[in-house]
């Protein structure tokens, strides 16, 4: 059988997938099969106009229910099973189309917030509903877990980026920094509501959040941006995975005597329910 996207390119979930059941990460697994599917369609070296194409054949099938479209078949089938709102997938689209430009520019913090909402905060609120998350604060903080994540990666990818015409910060390493200090506000508050997950789901999640959270520390590691324009893909060795996973024991502890206080990033969703109404997606 062949490989799924999730062990092939998201080497981070892939590892703390392993912590999770079998028939959830199946379902996870359907999640990222689609959603590396639409994101694909963005990053692909094609001519915009087929690019533009391939987006909206896909979309036209999801809105049509194409259950001969296999990615678009399981993901109704996570819509049904695990109770998503199909405006979360339409969001999702949404951040997609924003990348199918000549050129993309984000101007302010605002617009990076909105941005990464669309593209990850409705893969960790989809994430959530998989994991049988009902707790209402607990789903906002799972879009903070994706949108933490989403900030990571840009901040990781300027370079990429740039050489896709793609400028969601400015390319130098101030902007940077202040990029992942802000993913570490939505990071820490993701966690207080991680106790909110069904038990035997819920390391996989630590680990997830650290392993991830540990990418931004290895960019800071470089100091400067010549030493990140020099270290090509920043990423997190599987020795570092390992660390994390045995911090992450720590954390599973911890939050056993924690109890989930209020939302926290509640300015920063204000932000997005400008544009998107986050009460009709939890």
């Amino acid at each position: 059988m062949s490989q799924n996207f999730l062990s092939i390119y998201a080497k981070s979930f892939n590892w703390a997938g392993f912590f999770l059941p079998k028939k959830t990460y199946k379902k996870c697994s359907d999640l990222y099969d689609f959603c590396r599917t639409l994101d694909d369609i963005a990053d692909q070296d094609l001519d915009l106009d087929i690019k533009k194409k391939l987006f909206e054949d896909l979309k036209k099938d999801f809105l049509n229910k194409n259950f001969n479209n296999k990615i678009i078949n399981k993901i109704y089938g996570l819509v049904k099973n695990s109770q998503i709102s199909t405006k979360i997938i339409l969001d999702l689209f949404d951040g997609v189309e924003a990348d199918l430009k000549n050129r993309v520019k984000l101007d302010t913090n605002n617009d990076l917030i909105i941005y990464s909402y669309r593209v990850a905060g409705t893969v960790g609120l989809m994430m959530a509903k998989i994991l049988k998350v009902k707790s209402k604060n607990s789903l906002k903080s799972a879009i903070d877990l994706g949108i933490a994540m989403q900030l990571t990666n840009i901040a990781r990818d300027v370079i990429e980026d740039s050489n896709r015409n793609r400028s969601y910060i400015n390319p130098n390493f101030e902007s940077i920094k202040e990029t992942l200090k802000l993913a570490d506000r939505f990071y820490d508050s993701s966690f207080k509501s991680i106790n909110q997950i069904p038990l035997n789901c819920r390391f996989a999640i630590i680990v997830a959040r650290r392993v991830y959270r540990q990418i931004g520390n290895e960019i800071l590691k470089r100091k400067n941006i010549e030493n990140y324009k020099n270290s090509g893909k920043i990423y997190v060795s599987n020795f570092g995975k390992l660390n994390q996973t045995f911090l992450s024991i720590l954390d599973f502890i911890k939050l056993i005597f924690v109890k989930s206080d209020e939302h926290l990033r509640k300015n920063e969703h204000n932000i997005i329910n400008e544009k998107i109404n986050l009460d009709e997606r939890i």
